[in-house]
């Protein structure tokens, strides 16, 4: 496979912070419509690794291609508009508007100043928003305020304010974390719909629900890629299961 047939090519990415690799020489590849999980201890580099890809951090070294495009020349709002999306830890929803006012201030077309002025609650806006809100599970909640949603459903809105701007590369981190069982299970089933024509990057610890979502799982280890592959392959490796599995 040439590089130009992965969605994302991450290679020799490094970044120091006074000294300290945080992320060390990283390479690793996601394909189009794959569930890619990077997993690993604390400290490992996970959320770093994300924050280079969407800019939020500079790399020191190497190289991020998404597409043909070279992320670390791009500033961060020109890797959103370039069809990346990234969700955080804690949901950054607008807990005063509805959810239909969430999704509908999402869509792409309110980006500027003068595009928010202009901008109609056309038919077509309010059909992308009916469609996002059938796949988070919120058709039936779309006149509610979003303070009034259970912390899954603040998750999935959020998802769903991404999903709207059409990325081709969703980066999720920690998504079920503080979810009750059944909420992760729709979680899960909510990822595979998604990867039609997108690739999502989790970062997770619930190895249950990693088995459930990965196609592939990168395990970092103090920046570094430790083991890579299925997660039957990298859960029976004796190197994962020292330091990371094995605790």
């Amino acid at each position: 496979m040439t590089n130009n047939d992965f969605l994302l090519s991450v290679e020799g990415l490094t970044v120091s912070f006074d000294g300290f690799k945080a992320v060390d020489d990283l390479s690793f590849y996601v394909d189009p419509e794959e569930i890619h999980v990077i997993i690993g201890p604390n400290g490992a580099g996970k959320t770093t690794a994300l924050d280079l890809i969407c800019g939020k951090t500079r790399a020191t070294a190497g190289s991020i291609r998404f597409r043909s495009r070279e992320l670390t020349e791009m500033k961060e709002h020109q890797i959103v508009h370039a069809g990346v999306g990234r969700k955080f830890q804690n949901p950054s929803i607008y807990e005063d508007l509805t959810v239909f006012e969430n999704l509908e201030i999402s869509y792409p077309k309110g980006r500027s100043v003068f595009g928010a002025l202009a901008f109609k609650r056309d038919a077509k806006v309010r059909e992308r928003v009916a469609e996002i809100a059938e796949m988070i599970f919120l058709a039936d909640h779309l006149s509610e305020r979003a303070e009034y949603l259970s912390h899954g459903q603040k998750q999935w809105l959020e998802i769903g304010m991404l999903l709207i701007q059409d990325p081709e590369l969703l980066m999720l981190d920690e998504p079920v974390a503080g979810m009750s069982v059944s909420e992760r299970v729709k979680t899960a089933e909510l990822l595979h719909r998604i990867i039609q024509g997108r690739s999502v990057i989790v970062i997770e610890h619930d190895m249950k629900f990693v088995e459930d979502i990965a196609h592939k799982v990168t395990v970092l280890h103090q920046g570094r890629v430790l083991s890579e592959g299925t997660m039957a392959h990298v859960k029976s490796d004796p190197r994962v299961v020292e330091v990371y599995l094995g605790h």
